[in-house]
């Protein structure tokens, strides 16, 4: 097999965390390393694109609301609602209760639980209550949220696909991505993500900086409460749950943002 170049691992990013038409031109254990590692970039287009609705509706005259809830329908658009399926799917594993087995047997069921509708019903609310109170600040500030959640979202995955995490099961995306990641590698790309959310920031001054950067700090600490409780409930993380994970983060970077 050839070295993988940075654009496989870019392409295999965007086609396996986004529904933009890029194809996966290798699907192997180093593209998907070199993929998890760039897994903030499409956090970045994403949250460009969510940023965008929500201003053009602000200039046309719209509320903060409305603008708000084209943010946050945004992100599932271009995902095809995977990353939501993946919290509500593990929001039931969680919640059933069951052995390890049973519960994978659950989150693999093709319909959502209780568990899982009152999980989507409470984060959705939640990121379009603080887009819409940003929005209503300024579009700036709902614009760097925006973009900021959508990045802290992938930079979790990043951080979750890290040597030493392993699968639950044998198949799937989760076994691909599992542990692919070098440790010393992974908190290099956190690094450099909580140094440009900081930048993101600083557009409204030094607390504005602070606040981005602990935005992702703080978002990315809440999805590793949920991957370690995962580790120990399910034996290891499944599609699913990187797709919780993404979203636990990107609504806790928003919870953060909201704050002071």
């Amino acid at each position: 097999m050839s070295r993988t170049s940075p654009a496989d691992g870019i392409r295999f990013a965007f086609g396996t965390l986004t529904a933009l038409p890029v194809r996966v031109t290798r699907w192997d254990r180093d593209a998907a390393r070199a993929g998890m590692q760039w897994a903030p970039l499409p956090g970045l287009v994403i949250g460009l694109c969510a940023a965008a609705p929500g201003g053009a509706l602000l200039a046309l005259g719209a509320g903060p609301l409305l603008a708000a809830v084209a943010s946050a329908a945004v992100p599932a658009a271009l995902t095809r609602g995977l990353h939501l399926d993946g919290l509500a799917d593990t929001a039931d594993g969680l919640g059933s209760a069951r052995p390890a087995d049973d519960a994978l047997r659950i989150m693999k069921q093709s319909d959502i639980g209780p568990f899982g509708v009152i999980t989507l019903l409470f984060v959705l609310l939640a990121q379009v209550a603080v887009l819409c109170q940003l929005y209503d600040e300024s579009w700036a500030k709902g614009a760097v949220a925006a973009v900021v959640s959508a990045v802290a979202a992938r930079l979790a995955l990043t951080l979750a696909a890290r040597a030493g995490v392993p699968p639950a099961r044998p198949e799937g995306l989760g076994a691909a991505v599992a542990g692919v990641v070098p440790r010393g590698r992974a908190l290099l790309v956190a690094g450099v993500g909580v140094a440009a959310a900081g930048a993101a920031g600083a557009l409204f001054g030094a607390s504005g900086a602070v606040r981005c950067a602990a935005a992702v700090v703080l978002a990315c600490g809440a999805a590793e409460l949920l991957l370690r409780h995962c580790v120990r409930r399910f034996g290891g993380v499944t599609g699913d749950v990187f797709g919780g994970l993404a979203e636990t983060a990107a609504t806790a970077s928003l919870i953060v943002l909201a704050l002071g």
